[in-house]
């Protein structure tokens, strides 16, 4: 199944598809039909295939260690068939170790808590061609991004039995309809990767070329996407290239020595997650990682990758006291085969896949993540801004009485918005472990909180930068996430619930209308303020320019103060219109609107010449446009 440039390659940790190499693969061989097996363990000084063809039986199937210096051992097994379940049995060289171990490269794998590969083809007949030809159109920094972030076994339940997960099949015949009338652009899925502990939400994960089997088979799990892409929605994959579980039969101490971690625990274990790290200085490492991003490019159709706590991997010293941690060769804390590692494989799909994306979720000021690598940068196409997050959640919480001392906090962010390409993230981090749910982070009584809430989401999509919610939010959802149970679906039977849901849903709509809203994100041609001064008031006033220099003014009161009259400053003498507001009573607001046009007055205000008096709703936002 090598060929010796593939070897070369794999010694040069630049073979990025080992999913067609390695692992269990179907073929034919000498006119028979049957499994070829392949795995990396330099160290080990036997290893056999065990599994329901051989009963189990060390030994009965033994492969064989290639002569090339690679490590690799490999055998063609005519009784292993599709559906099989199979192990590696691996005998280290060194202090008697033995194990059964998953295949790391298994398509498949057996159901939690039962942790054998399964022998599996990867034959699908896609029917997404029209997505697949324009999707590059999609996620690109110039076109309105819209993200739902979503747990696939807690969305939905079945209604019959809340303790069932919906299957991919289910899911297929339900999500994309949803997200299409919701107005989303994409859909995040948190890790779907194989993992031990349904409690880690897949973020603990040892299948890295293996959607989770809890919901359905692999070619299910493609029909999911297909149905996304059939409904132009754009799918994003959480991956997870941190850090990987202990679980005995996973990655770690795979043939007697730290093979895929760092021996060193200083540098080779989590001390937060209580996981294995990945040693990105090794090159079959680096091999085996960056196959996996790509193989779930390639063999699933995935539009983009979110890599999870980037942070972790660029500093040595993460989460860790002085003298648990080594410094790198010049004395810094920076780790450097893990910055090296990040460039390489973002280099590696660009190259391979241009018209997707990657997005870092790095939550320090390392600077130039979303830039190239050719100008020094780590090569993401985006960053969550988790400054933003953090910043306006904090004000947001703030009953409206003291958020005039904390103005800061709304107007810091534009001084750093086009430092990266940003995306906007209110996610599953932010209601979770006692933070609560984001419409019971907001202050005041319920109408207060909704109003609070509606307020929230349209800042989001008229600030700079790509957008991200979280399930639930979109309707309100009172108690914070719980991976166990359902989503509270039944509370869209309550006005302001649904009310709320069909704000998020014109949202989305006003948004992907208003080039002013996207095309510009990342330059500063499309922001200027009009007021970012008037903390007392607590009162917002800014404009959004597309590339035809087409304006959008949006103007947002913080406080339940209504506030009729308000003079706002304008260049032109041209007629404004308002035409959105989150006040307005089909959102569930009090109905204080700009009705059709407002004239402009020769009164200069805000160093213009001229200015309109509006009526700012409280705690809302208003969206106008120039006739």
């Amino acid at each position: 199944m090598f060929t010796e440039q593939d070897i070369y390659l794999f010694k040069q940790g630049r073979h990025f598809r080992l999913y067609q190499h390695l692992g269990a693969q179907v073929v034919t061989h000498g006119g028979v039909r049957g499994t070829y097996f392949g795995v990396w363990a330099p160290n080990a000084s036997s290893v056999s295939v065990i599994g329901d063809f051989n009963h189990w039986t060390p030994g009965s199937h033994q492969l064989n260690a290639r002569t090339d210096g690679s490590g690799i051992w490999e055998g063609f097994v005519s009784q292993a068939m599709p559906g099989h379940n199979y192990k590696f049995h691996v005998e280290s060289r060194f202090d008697g170790y033995r194990a059964d171990k998953g295949d790391p490269l298994a398509f498949f794998w057996e159901i939690s808590p039962k942790t054998a590969s399964r022998i599996w083809k990867m034959d699908y007949n896609w029917k997404d061609r029209d997505w697949m030809e324009k999707r590059g159109e999609k996620s690109s920094l110039a076109t309105p991004v819209a993200v739902y972030e979503m747990h696939l076994g807690s969305w939905k339940r079945d209604p019959r039995d809340h303790s069932r997960f919906l299957s991919y099949r289910e899911l297929a015949d339900m999500l994309p309809e949803y997200l299409k009338q919701m107005g989303y652009t994409h859909v995040e899925f948190m890790p779907v990767g194989e993992h031990p502990f349904y409690g880690s939400w897949g973020y603990q994960c040892l299948g890295f070329f293996a959607p989770s089997s809890r919901y359905g088979t692999p070619q299910e799990f493609m029909g999911l996407i297909d149905a996304l892409h059939q409904h132009d929605i754009g799918v994003i994959l959480d991956w997870v290239p941190s850090h990987f579980p202990t679980d005995e039969y996973g990655l770690g101490y795979f043939d007697g020595t730290h093979l895929y971690e760092h021996r060193d625990p200083r540098k080779g274990f989590h001390p937060d997650w209580k996981s294995f790290i990945f040693n990105y200085g090794r090159n079959e490492v680096v091999n085996f990682l960056i196959s996996s991003a790509l193989f779930w490019l390639d063999k699933y159709h995935i539009d983009g990758l979110r890599l999870d706590a980037v942070a972790s991997m660029l500093y040595l010293d993460y989460s860790r006291e002085n003298g648990e941690w080594i410094p790198n060769e010049f004395g810094g804390n920076e780790n450097l085969d893990a910055i090296n590692f990040l460039k390489t494989l973002n280099s590696a799909v660009y190259e391979n896949y241009p018209d997707v994306q990657t997005f870092a979720e790095e939550s320090t000021s390392w600077p130039m993540v979303s830039r190239p690598t050719y100008v020094g940068g780590l090569g993401f196409g985006y960053k969550w801004n988790m400054g933003w997050m953090n910043d306006t959640l904090s004000y947001m919480s703030k009953d409206p009485v003291f958020r005039k001392f904390h103005h800061d906090q709304l107007t810091f962010s534009i001084w750093y918005a086009y430092s990266e390409n940003f995306v906007l993230p209110l996610s599953h981090d932010e209601v979770v472990h006692g933070k609560g749910s984001l419409i019971s982070k907001m202050p005041g009584d319920d109408w207060q909180r909704f109003a609070n809430l509606r307020l929230l989401l349209g800042y989001m999509y008229a600030h700079p930068g790509k957008k991200m919610t979280f399930m639930g939010s979109e309707f309100g959802q009172w108690s914070e996430w719980n991976h166990d149970t359902s989503l509270d679906w039944h509370l869209l039977e309550h006005e302001p619930h649904w009310k709320l849901n069909l704000w998020m849903s014109r949202l989305n709509q006003y948004y992907r209308e208003h080039p002013q809203l996207y095309e510009l994100d990342f330059s500063r041609k499309g922001f200027s303020w009009v007021d970012c001064h008037n903390a007392d008031d607590s009162i917002l006033s800014f404009l959004r320019f597309d590339k035809s220099n087409n304006q959008l003014l949006v103007v947002a009161n913080f406080t339940p103060v209504p506030r009729t009259g308000y003079r706002i400053g304008v260049s032109s003498s041209k007629t404004w219109i308002e035409t959105l507001n989150s006040d307005h009573a089909d959102f569930g607001g009090s109905n204080l609107i700009n009705h059709g046009r407002v004239f402009p007055h020769n009164e200069p205000a805000h160093g213009y010449y001229h200015s309109l008096e509006l009526n700012l709703p409280p705690l809302g936002i208003t969206f106008l446009e120039m006739e």
